[in-house]
C-alpha cells in the first residue's frame, strides 16, 4: 500500500513539474500593466504574481524601471521571475475604416527575370551576377537608383561596361558586378531583371492617437506582391478609400475587398512599415469611438467583436470569439487566434478576407488588438496582434522620425 501511494505521489509530482514547465513557457519575461490595473493574467488564472522583494511595490518604484515579481502556479509553486512595468492608461480613437496606402521603397526591388536575345543566344546578366528575386538594389557604381526609370536610364547610358552593384539581401549588404548585354531585337542594352520602386493597396485603419496626431493600421507590414519581401520604406502617404465590393473567402482560397481611392490628396504620411503594422502622421484624425487600450494580460478567451468595413466607408460591428491568447508568441503579429461567428459577416464575406487586416478587436469595452491574417483552409479563423504591441511600434516610429528630423 505504501509503495502504491509513493508511486502515485511520484507520478503526481512529475505531472506537476511538467505542467509547471508548460505554464512557464506561457508567461512572458516582461509584463506591462496600467497603474490602475491589478497584477493578474486573466488568460492564465492559475498563475499569480507577487513582488519578489518586501519593498518591491509600486509606491517605491524607481521611475519607469521594471520591478521583479515572482509568478507562482496556484499561488504556491514559483515558476518564473517576471519584470513588471507600469504605464499610463492609453486612450485612442478606434477606427475599422478602409484607407489607401501609397509607398515608395528605399532602393528598387528585383521582382523578376527574363532572358534577353543576343547574337550569341539568350542571356540573363542579372542572374549570372548572382542576383535573386527580393534583392534590393542600393547602388549602381555608388549611386542609388530611386525609381524604375533611374535603373533603365543608368543601364542604357552605361552600355556594355561593367556595373558595380550594391544590394541588400536578408538585411545584409552584398556586392556584385553586372554586365549589360545588347538586346538583338531592339538594340537596347539590358540586364534581364525586372524591378519595382513603389507599391499601393488597401487596408483597414486600426486606431488614431489623438494626442500625437498619429495613426496605426494593418497589423502587419506591407510586402511586395511578387517576392513577399518587406518593402523598405523611403516615403509614403495614406488616402481615403471606399469599398466597392468584395470576393468572398472560401476554404483554400482567400477573398479580398475591392476598394477605390476617393482622392489623390493625402490625409497623412507613412513613417514606418514594420512587422506589426503601418504607422504615421495624420492631418485630421476622427475623434469619435474613443476607448482605452487593453494590456495583453486583460484579454481572455471568449466573446468579442471587430469593427470592419465591407461596403462603403463606414465600419460596422461583427461578433467574433477569441479562441487563444498567446502572451509569449514569437511572431509579432500572431498574438491572438480569433474566429468569426457573426452570421451576417460569414454570409457576406465567408470569413476573413484580404483588406480586413487592421480591423480593431474589442473586448469588454477596450481595444485589445487587430486582425492580421486568415487561416487559408479555415477562412472563418485567423490571427490578431495585440493593440499594445501596435502602440509600442507607433511610439517607436515617432521617436525614429523625431531623431531624423532633429
Amino acid at each position: 500500500m505504501l509503495k502504491k501511494t509513493a508511486r502515485i505521489s511520484v507520478i503526481m509530482l512529475g505531472l506537476t513539474v511538467i505542467f509547471g514547465f508548460y505554464i512557464h513557457s506561457l508567461v512572458p519575461d516582461t509584463l506591462y500593466f496600467t497603474k490602475e490595473e491589478d497584477t493578474a493574467i486573466k488568460s492564465l488564472p492559475m498563475v499569480s504574481l507577487a513582488p519578489k522583494a518586501v519593498f518591491g511595490s509600486r509606491s517605491v518604484q524607481n521611475g519607469d524601471a521594471p520591478l521583479e515579481y515572482t509568478a507562482r502556479l496556484f499561488g504556491i509553486v514559483p515558476i518564473k521571475t517576471v519584470n513588471v512595468a507600469y504605464t499610463d492608461q492609453r486612450v485612442v480613437a478606434v477606427a475599422g475604416t478602409p484607407f489607401g496606402i501609397k509607398m515608395f521603397s528605399d532602393g528598387v526591388m528585383v521582382v523578376g527575370f527574363s532572358d534577353i536575345p543576343t547574337t550569341t543566344g539568350y542571356q540573363c546578366p542579372a542572374k549570372l551576377a548572382g542576383l535573386k528575386m527580393g534583392d534590393v538594389i542600393l547602388a549602381f557604381n555608388g549611386t542609388q537608383p530611386k525609381t524604375n526609370d533611374d535603373v533603365e536610364d543608368f543601364i542604357i547610358k552605361n552600355a556594355d561596361r561593367p556595373i558595380d552593384v550594391t544590394f541588400l539581401r536578408d538585411s545584409k549588404e552584398y556586392s556584385t558586378t553586372l554586365v549589360p548585354v545588347m538586346d538583338s531585337d531592339t538594340g537596347v542594352y539590358r540586364t534581364g531583371m525586372w524591378v519595382r520602386d513603389s507599391s499601393a493597396g488597401v487596408g483597414t485603419m486600426t486606431f488614431y492617437d489623438l494626442a500625437k496626431g498619429m495613426f496605426a493600421g494593418l497589423g502587419h507590414g506591407i510586402k511586395d506582391t511578387d517576392t513577399q519581401q518587406d518593402i523598405r520604406l523611403l516615403s509614403g502617404e495614406i488616402v481615403p478609400v471606399s469599398i466597392m465590393g468584395l470576393i468572398k473567402s472560401k476554404n483554400g482560397e482567400t477573398g479580398e475587398l475591392k476598394g477605390t481611392f476617393l482622392t489623390d490628396i493625402p490625409m497623412g504620411r507613412v513613417l514606418a512599415n514594420s512587422a506589426n503594422g503601418v504607422y504615421g502622421t495624420i492631418f485630421m484624425p476622427p475623434a469619435d469611438n474613443v476607448m482605452p487600450v487593453a494590456s495583453p494580460q486583460e484579454i481572455t478567451a471568449g466573446e468579442a467583436y471587430i469593427l470592419t468595413t465591407i461596403n462603403g466607408t463606414k465600419a460596422k460591428k461583427y461578433d467574433i470569439v477569441i479562441e487563444k491568447v498567446a502572451l509569449t508568441s514569437s511572431n509579432q503579429n500572431k498574438n491572438l487566434v480569433i474566429r468569426i461567428t457573426d452570421p451576417q459577416l460569414l454570409g457576406l464575406a465567408g470569413g476573413i478576407v484580404q483588406g480586413m487586416s487592421g480591423s480593431p478587436i474589442i473586448q469588454n469595452g477596450k481595444l485589445v488588438g487587430a486582425v492580421t491574417h486568415v487561416f487559408v483552409n479555415q477562412v472563418e479563423r485567423g490571427y490578431g496582434v495585440f493593440a499594445q504591441n501596435m502602440l509600442f511600434s507607433m511610439d517607436n516610429a515617432e521617436k525614429v522620425y523625431m531623431n531624423k528630423a532633429g
